[in-house]
């Protein structure tokens, strides 16, 4: 499977050894990599970190600090499964996207409400960050992603384990 140069891919759960297997692939096939929960791995990698939304991240602050020193150097993301902390949390952090979901139904979370597209397209605009499509997405659902979007990403629906985020060009 070939993805697109400017995708990207959230490392969640990984053993060490592994994660920084996927980073220097990450590195070779030109995709931004992206650190789930761990600030010090993320810049140990020269890689993103992804803030969870309901888990503390390890070495934030160290992350962010190196993030100021080096504006547009080391990218940010956070997930926001609605809700007003994760609205406040996203402002003082300003991260360069958030991961707003479930939009469908998934099966990584059965039973979890999915926002649908008009909600999840009014929780979009009020966020402070372009908001990446999560929860349910598959190849046959692409078409019904909301045209605001700032791309689109999957747990398991585009055919990997591991989070994939598409932005478009």
């Amino acid at each position: 499977l070939r993805w697109p140069r400017w995708a990207g891919v959230v490392a969640r759960g990984l053993a060490p050894g592994l994660l920084g297997e996927v980073a220097r692939l990450a590195r070779q096939r030109g995709l931004t990599l992206m650190v789930a929960g761990d600030g010090r791995a993320a810049l140990a990698l020269r890689a993103g970190l992804h803030v969870p939304d309901r888990r503390e991240s390890a070495g934030l602050l160290p992350f962010l600090l190196a993030r100021r020193a080096a504006p547009g150097r080391l990218a940010l993301s956070m997930a926001a499964h609605g809700g007003q902390r994760g609205a406040a949390r996203a402002r003082r952090l300003k991260p360069d996207c958030l991961f707003l979901s479930p939009l469908f139904p998934t099966r990584s979370h059965p039973g979890a409400p999915a926002l649908g597209a008009l909600r999840w397209a009014a929780l979009a605009r009020r966020l402070p960050a372009p908001c990446m499509a999560l929860g349910g997405i598959t190849l046959a659902r692409l078409g019904a992603v909301p045209r605001g979007a700032a791309g689109v990403a999957a747990i398991g629906g585009l055919a990997l384990e591991g989070i994939v985020a598409f932005a478009p060009q």
